[in-house]
């Protein structure tokens, strides 16, 4: 398939550029004192804070917080070792799995790098494929759960293989089970819009990477380019459904209840998509909502 027409993974239009590699067990590479990480052997870029238990799907609410640190400068995983983590220099990261593009560490901040389209192989020095930028935890043992981060974004680009969306931009990841099934917080589009949608798995061929979104919440909101702005958001199980939530510099924008949650009620994973854009981030945790 030529690169023009490879379409783009798990974006609101339909196609999937690659299917999901199957995970490998990762040896244990972290010692832990008290609760806390005291080191982490190898890799570009130390990730220091709290690990909880494995994952699973049980409900819980108190799953230990997690946050992340990142060193001065490397490559911490990328899509290669996503798909072969057994392969000889593959960048395989205790916290994080890239599933499309490029994870840097950047003057201690986490970071895209440049976005543009192509194989990473095991290094990403040739190209980053951050145009379309896929970052989950490995831990999904996250329920009623609040994330926060600083984020910095630059204006979207595009490229042959990524034309111009209106969803091109940030946004966040809770409840992640898998490629297919998912709660995404846009807190920056193109389009200005901010908005709250949930992906299940569907069995139409064209859909998502193999999974549909319907649009819970959505408003208009001002984010700037080029400046840091703290992104806030919230998933928390109610009597009838789950209570979403998304603030921007601590002001609420957008607050549902998704009342046809079905398996999204579970615990999950957390993390970032960016789509044709650049972004850098920090002070990234994910905490126990209240």
């Amino acid at each position: 398939m030529a690169p023009a027409d490879v379409p783009r993974p798990d974006t609101d239009g339909p196609g999937a550029r690659r299917a999901a590699a199957a995970r490998r067990p990762l040896p244990r590479r972290l010692l832990f004192a008290a609760g806390g990480v005291l080191a982490v052997a190898g890799g570009g870029a130390a990730v220091l804070g709290l690990r909880g238990r494995g994952g699973g799907d049980r409900d819980d609410p108190q799953a230990p917080p997690f946050s992340a640190q990142f060193g001065d400068s490397g490559l911490v995983t990328n899509e290669y070792a996503y798909r072969h983590p057994g392969a000889a220099g593959a960048r395989v990261d205790a916290d994080w799995s890239v599933t499309s593009g490029s994870l840097f560490a950047r003057d201690g901040d986490g970071w895209t790098g440049r976005p543009d389209t192509g194989e990473t192989g095991t290094d990403s020095r040739s190209a980053t494929d951050s145009a379309v930028f896929r970052l989950v935890t490995r831990r999904r043992d996250f329920a009623d759960v609040t994330v926060r981060s600083a984020i910095l974004l630059h204006r979207p680009v595009s490229t042959p293989r990524t034309p111009r969306q209106d969803y091109d931009g940030g946004h966040i990841w809770l409840r992640y089970h898998s490629p297919e099934e998912l709660y995404a917080l846009s807190f920056r589009r193109r389009d200005g819009v901010v908005v709250i949608k949930r992906k299940v798995p569907a069995s139409d061929a064209a859909a998502a990477n193999g999974g549909d979104y319907t649009t819970v919440e959505e408003a208009r909101h001002a984010f700037s380019y080029d400046a840091w702005h703290t992104v806030t958001a919230t998933a928390r199980n109610e009597q009838h459904g789950v209570r979403l939530r998304l603030e921007i510099d601590r002001r609420t924008v957008l607050s549902t209840l998704d009342t046809s949650p079905g398996p999204l009620r579970r615990p999950g994973g957390v993390g970032l998509r960016a789509d044709n854009t650049e972004l850098l981030f920090r002070a990234f945790t994910a905490t126990a909502a209240s």
